[in-house]
């Protein structure tokens, strides 16, 4: 009889729910999305209730799909979004939406935080990174100082995996990757002591688990929303970057992977590094053993999306899901660094390569000549100058080589982009296989882990099969190792100006025009 875990992969716009044999094989997936609300600039929140719906109509729907028979689920568990903030009373009712990881409104609380240890300077000395208005800890103070009313009734703050899982099964957790996103102590893996000294109130934090651990069963109530047995164990799982580092196979020393959809992320695994450095995180890893040493974008996948529904809606219509390939080969007569022109991506922020709350996205260098196939070219081009940047600053940081790593996320089937980025990066690397579902794959070598049907999660290498590799075009090398350089220096020669432009008015939350 075949055994299945039912893995969901909450992201940033929708739950996709997969049904993975213990073969890692994904047999069958349903999607279903949620919507993400703006109320100020720099505001961004989601209602936990529709990632419940989600994650229930997705279970329901790929049952009713494959005809698989509830009993033959041996587990559930979560990769979600991280850096979520949700506050719930002792019954676990949410008192607010999620404030989202892309939300950037606690700046001022981000600096209060630092000042008490002596200044950013100070605090950067310290800790290797100062804390930005987009983290989780300042957004708890902004709660506690803003919305005391909300405050003073939350029993327990979760993220998204600590939402759904308590769903499941009462339990009030935070699996140790997911909370590390908060800040950990990496060596002890629990909260930090100086918490109180910035404000924040450890009684109000859950209880930690790990990535492997049965949490509880799913109760009855769950058990009848989502279709699945009563008493299914649900394991702790974890946020999206450290399931990806599972689902691509890269949890050994010093490997390597890079995500692609609507946000990006460049990643190592590292048993020896602890330290936060220019914006790159030191977090735990699934397995307790490793850290996760990972340079966050803000919007990777994001950008293209927005240029294909500003400048190829027309042709959307008529190739529906082929549109990619027909975006792929018009840029094909657009010469390697898109006669000069240059987009950054930095259209709601960035952590990495540089940390700013303020900075968007620009458009460098337009002429009279550039078309929207050049516009098309340099979007791609300018999400891998940050890829670049990122594994540049690792390697000097941290001593990470950077070559033959792996790629996963949907825009890991995009060839031509996949071409552009080993051209810009003059790295080589492979396509895990079935990169969209690398999370959720993930997430269930989790679950087996947990069930022991596998060892450990250093299996994950050799459990995971990959796909099409790359390497780069030394004929490319020249002109992208020009405007690369040219690129660091846009941020630099901008971030005043754009300090300038969008500080207070996403300090104070004043509407946009």
């Amino acid at each position: 009889m075949a055994k299945y875990i039912m893995a969901h992969d909450l992201g940033t716009s929708s739950d996709k729910a997969a049904l993975v044999d213990f073969e890692g094989n994904v047999v069958a997936s349903e999607t279903c999305s949620y919507p993400t609300y703006y109320p100020k600039p720099a505001w961004v929140e989601q209602n936990p209730e529709d990632y419940w719906t989600a994650v229930c109509v997705t279970c329901k729907k790929v049952l009713e799909k494959t005809g698989v028979d509830k009993e033959d689920v041996k587990a559930m568990v979560f990769s979600t979004q991280g850096l979520g903030v949700i506050p719930v009373d002792e019954d676990g009712k949410a008192l607010y939406n999620n404030i989202s990881w892309l939300d950037g409104r606690a700046q001022v609380q981000a600096d209060h935080a630092m000042n008490r240890f002596g200044g950013k300077k100070v605090f950067t000395l310290v800790s290797g990174t100062p804390i930005m208005g987009k983290d989780s800890l300042p957004k708890i103070l902004w709660l506690k100082e803003e919305r005391p009313d909300i405050y003073e009734k939350t029993a327990t703050i979760l993220d998204v995996n600590g939402y759904v899982t308590m769903r499941c099964t009462g339990e009030k957790v935070a699996e140790l990757s997911g909370a590390s996103t908060y800040g950990l102590d990496l060596k002890k893996k629990d909260w930090f002591s100086v918490y109180p000294r910035m404000g924040i109130d450890v009684d109000r934090l859950p209880r930690l688990v790990e990535a492997t651990e049965c949490v509880g069963g799913l109760l009855p109530e769950a058990a009848e929303a989502t279709g699945l047995a009563e008493g299914t164990p649900v394991f702790g799982g974890g946020y999206d970057v450290s399931a990806a580092a599972v689902g691509a196979g890269m949890t050994g020393e010093g490997d390597m992977h890079v995500y692609l959809g609507t946000s990006g992320w460049v990643c190592a695994s590292s048993a020896v590094h602890d330290k936060f450095k220019r914006g790159a995180a030191a977090t735990a890893g699934a397995d307790r053993s490793m850290n996760l040493i990972c340079g966050e974008m803000e919007s990777a996948g994001a950008n293209i999306q927005w240029i294909k529904e500003q400048f190829f809606r027309h042709e959307s219509e008529i190739y529906g899901d082929g549109i990619y390939e027909y975006m792929d080969s018009v840029i094909d007569n657009v010469p390697p660094g898109s006669d000069h022109l240059i987009f950054t991506p930095w259209v709601e922020g960035e952590r990495c390569p540089v940390s700013t709350t303020t900075t968007r996205g620009t458009i460098f260098n337009l002429t009279s000549v550039h078309t929207r196939e050049h516009m098309m070219r340099a979007v791609y081009e300018g999400i891998a100058y940050n890829l670049r940047w990122i594994f540049e600053n690792m390697k000097q940081d941290y001593g990470f080589d950077g070559d033959h790593f792996r790629i996963i996320g949907g825009g890991a089937l995009d060839k031509g982009w996949m071409q552009i980025i080993a051209d810009v990066t003059g790295l080589s690397f492979s396509v895990a296989h079935d990169p969209r579902n690398a999370g959720a794959v993930g997430a269930a070598i989790m679950a087996m882990v947990g069930l022991g049907y596998l060892k450990d999660l250093q299996e994950a290498k050799s459990f995971v099969r990959t796909d099409a590799s790359y390497t780069p075009n030394p004929a490319n090398k020249k002109i992208y190792d020009k405007l690369f350089e040219d690129y660091k220096r846009i941020y630099f020669s901008l971030e005043k100006a754009y300090k300038l432009a969008n500080g207070a008015r996403f300090s104070d939350g004043e509407d946009e025009e």
